[in-house]
């Protein structure tokens, strides 16, 4: 019977991970990185990679201290390998992996659990996968598991820290109380004191719900854990606080932790209620499942307050502890990200498992017109695509719509969605078992189909001509001048030119800005240092400042041209004659009131 069941879990956890590996894996590598966060982790960890210096984060010549170092260490792991600039010729596939990883191990922990502890009413072989299936086709997970920033890996490590929390309480395996404090270290150096918090919020919400509390919690040890979590976690605060001070105690405590919960930043300002209109996107096209799984949890909530309950049946309660713990946090902060619900889409597949589970032995078909409704409004929405498709007005990719239209993938969402709207009616007319799961599998078979040609384009039209005067720059270049981006802030002119970049806006302070700047804003770069005092200087220009009178009136060689972009190279002298009559008109600038290059 073991041998059975361990034959079992094996299926059930190959299946997982063949379906991760096509999701976050296939063609990671095939793009190059997308503007405007993913360049800046992309290059600080190919900086600690090439220079040795794997403690501080830096970028552009400039501190980063946005995050703790976890996910600059993995990529910067990948970079150091052998042979890379073969295998990752675009640096995309090292600058993803730790997301894509993060979220394959999370999803086989998700399966694992759910194998191994199957609650009332699970189908031991098919409720894992469901699970596993929910979280990983969640249209937020497809797109940041993709992504090279940090929200994934934290939702991987934290998601996998609670797993083992719970799993903890549910038996009698000393080694995960170890492993859930070993994960949260990790997850504290993924992305901040906010991954503890949100772990205590859940794991306290659990516990007090829970009639014996005290042997729970003292199965979790945490006195041991969180000396285990601090061991792991706060050794690299404490050097960089020592090393670099007042900055970075201001830049990542203060700004991006205190002031992002406290106020708005970046004009990131939502409604209180923003994370329950995120949580219905989050999980198409199977919302209506989330929240009869979550009705069915708050059920056995109830049920439990009143009669005893084992706690290996409690991993839905657990889970609405755990989703309830990410809304109510994030919703009380004045900054909302939709990148923010990540870290409560794991319990949110498991609670669509609940639904999976019991709708056998029970009449839910609501459920399913509900689903087919969503199913047919979408592809409606692709009938009609014209009516949007007018609407989108991107000036970095002006052409988009068209694009859309011409490269078929408008066409292939239709088809898409039709054939799911159909199969769904199909399959729930004749009454068959198991639809959940075909429609799943259906769903990750088209997102494939659909993605990536998504993927392919954007990159061709946003990213390859930033790419290509990249490589332009490096032939060019001369003297080591000094290189300007104007108007449009991309980081990724940095990450592929690997040169000092000063961004300014393309209006007439910014003009005065530049001038100034290479006068007196010297950076260091782990590779290549301008000669700041060579006679000229190179302009990258989007063809909208390029327009501005006070640019265009500059005297320029223009060295070429790619999509929206344009090079230059402008004599210093002639720069700084302009930004004189600027100033006498009555210009000022500002470079030195405002965070320069802050993304």
């Amino acid at each position: 019977m073991i041998l059975l069941d361990s034959k079992k879990r094996l299926i059930t956890l190959s299946i997982v991970l063949v379906s991760g590996i096509i999701i976050f894996i296939l063609g990671l590598g095939t793009t190059g990185l997308v503007d405007e966060t993913p360049p800046l982790f992309a290059a600080a960890a190919r900086a600690m990679s090439e220079s040795g210096d794997w403690l501080t984060p830096k970028v552009n010549g400039m501190f980063r201290f946005d995050k703790p170092p976890l996910t600059y260490w993995l990529m910067g792991f990948f970079y150091s390998l052998p042979k890379n600039e073969i295998w990752d010729s675009l640096g995309t596939l090292s600058a993803r992996l730790p997301s894509a990883l993060g979220s394959l191990f999370l999803m086989l922990m998700i399966g694992d659990t759910l194998f191994c502890w199957p609650q009332k009413g699970d189908r031991q072989f098919l409720t894992p996968i469901v699970a596993s299936l929910g979280f990983a086709l969640s249209p937020l997970i497809i797109i940041w598991s993709r992504t090279a920033v940090s929200d994934a890996l934290l939702t991987g490590t934290l998601g996998i820290s609670l797993l083992l929390f719970w799993r903890r309480m549910a038996s009698d395996n000393n080694d995960q109380c170890i492993s859930a404090w070993f994960f949260l270290g990790l997850a504290i150096l993924t992305k901040g004191p906010v991954a503890f918090v949100l772990a205590t919020l859940t794991v306290t919400s659990f516990l007090f719900i829970q009639k014996d509390w005290k042997s729970l919690l003292k199965k979790i040890n945490p006195k041991k854990g969180f000396f285990i979590t601090i061991l792991i976690s706060v050794p690299w605060y404490f050097l960089e606080l020592i090393k670099e001070g007042k900055p970075f105690w201001d830049n990542f405590f203060n700004y991006h932790n205190f002031q992002r919960y406290t106020s708005v930043v970046n004009n990131h300002a939502e409604p209180f209620w923003f994370f329950l209109y995120i949580m219905i996107l989050a999980s198409l096209p199977f919302t209506p499942f989330l929240y009869d799984g979550i009705f069915r949890a708050f059920k056995d909530f109830l049920k439990s307050s009143k009669e005893s309950c084992n706690v290996t049946e409690t991993l839905y309660i657990y889970s609405l502890c755990w989703l309830t713990s990410v809304l109510i946090f994030f919703s009380i902060s004045a900054t909302k990200l939709p990148s923010y619900w990540l870290p409560a889409i794991p319990a949110t597949a498991i609670l669509i498992s609940n639904s999976f589970a019991n709708l056998k032995n029970s009449n839910r078909s609501y459920l399913w017109i509900f689903n087919i409704l969503i199913l047919f409004g979408l592809s409606v929405a692709f009938f009609y695509s014209n009516i949007w498709l007018s609407t989108i007005n991107d000036p970095e990719m002006p052409n988009l719509a068209s694009e859309l239209i011409s490269s078929g993938i408008i066409f292939k969402a239709k088809l898409l969605f039709s054939l799911f709207s159909l199969l769904a009616i199909v399959l729930f007319s004749f009454k068959f078992k198991n639809i959940f799961l075909y429609l799943q599998i259906f769903l990750l078979i088209g997102q494939s189909f659909l993605m990536s040609p998504i993927r392919k384009l954007a990159d061709t039209s946003r990213q390859l001509p930033l790419r290509n005067i990249s490589k332009l720059i490096s032939d060019i270049r001369e003297g080591k001048e000094s290189l300007a981006m104007i108007g449009i802030r991309k980081p990724s002119l940095h990450y592929y030119s690997r040169q000092i970049v000063f961004y300014e806006p393309n209006t007439k302070e910014g003009l005065i800005n530049l001038s100034e700047r290479l006068n007196t804003d010297r950076r260091k770069n782990y590779e290549d240092q301008p000669d700041y005092e060579y006679k000229s200087l190179l302009v990258v220009i989007d063809q909208y400042s390029s327009r501005e009178q006070h640019w265009s009136s500059i005297n320029h060689q223009k060295l070429g041209k790619y999509g929206i972009y344009n090079l230059w190279r402008i004599q210093k002298s002639d720069l700084s004659k302009y930004s004189e009559l600027l100033v006498n008109s009555g210009y000022k600038s500002d470079w030195k009131n405002r965070k320069v290059e802050k993304f």
